[in-house]
């Protein structure tokens, strides 16, 4: 087939909202047989490796980001019953959780503590701005809610949610890892972890690891975000900057 050709099925193809759903559904695929041919190695995690396809498409056939999205709000859709399905999970383990939930209450307070004040001082140390400062503090929650929150607390919506896939893919590629590296084999505080610093992306590896462990995750992500939108706007109130 000749390139002009290419190009004329191309453009014909961009028109149609269904294109994002399509590509978006067959790079997830792509990424997830790849996944598997490399033994389920962390490195290769499908998200970040689907996300590394959809966007060298978008650049070789110069498609704009919001045609691409007009089809594929479909898959973002399905968030919302995707986190809701995880009270299935959540409700199997539910004995195991009444029994450790004053630790995980604790733990989800100090690791939204940490995990904002440490992002916006060290982005002051290398010469941040305020508002890339405040867009980096709720880089641990998922999406939706770190970008309404950053637009509450002066951050920039649009940094903060590609710093919060950035955090996601980090801390499921190497969130498991470094916990077994620091001796941490429990699978309930190793999902707690996982979930308050990498919420859905590192939810999803703590599912592929251990049902236990997905579960706490879970938990740990929606409470954690809620923990987030509550304590963000005082805690960069008080932050002396």
């Amino acid at each position: 087939m000749q390139t002009n050709e290419f190009l004329a099925i191309w453009v014909y193809l961009s028109t149609s909202p269904l294109l994002g759903l399509t590509a978006t559904l067959l790079a997830y695929v792509l990424a997830y047989r790849v996944y598997l041919g490399c033994h389920a190695s962390p490195l290769a995690n499908p998200v970040a490796l689907a996300v590394l396809a959809l966007i060298s498409l978008l650049l070789l056939t110069n498609t704009a980001y919001k045609d691409y999205f007009d089809g594929a709000q479909f898959v973002h859709f399905l968030l919302g019953p995707a986190t809701v399905a995880l009270a299935i999970p959540l409700y199997k383990q539910l004995a195991t959780i009444q029994r450790v939930l004053l630790p995980l209450l604790i733990a989800l307070v100090v690791g939204v503590l940490v995990g904002a004040v440490t992002a916006i001082y060290i982005s002051k140390a290398l010469g941040a701005s305020t508002s890339t400062m405040f867009s980096l503090a709720p880089k641990s929650v998922t999406s939706p809610v770190a970008m309404s929150i950053a637009e509450h607390i002066g951050g920039l919506p649009s940094l903060t949610a590609a710093l919060v896939v950035s955090t996601g893919i980090i801390g499921a590629v190497f969130g498991p890892s470094l916990l077994s590296w620091l001796k941490i084999e429990d699978p309930r505080v190793m999902g707690v972890a996982l979930g308050v610093t990498a919420h859905g992306v590192g939810t999803s590896r703590a599912f592929q690891i251990s049902a236990q462990m997905g579960a706490f995750a879970g938990l740990s992500m929606a409470l954690s975000a809620l923990a987030n939108a509550l304590m963000l706007p005082w805690i960069v109130r008080w932050l002396p900057l």
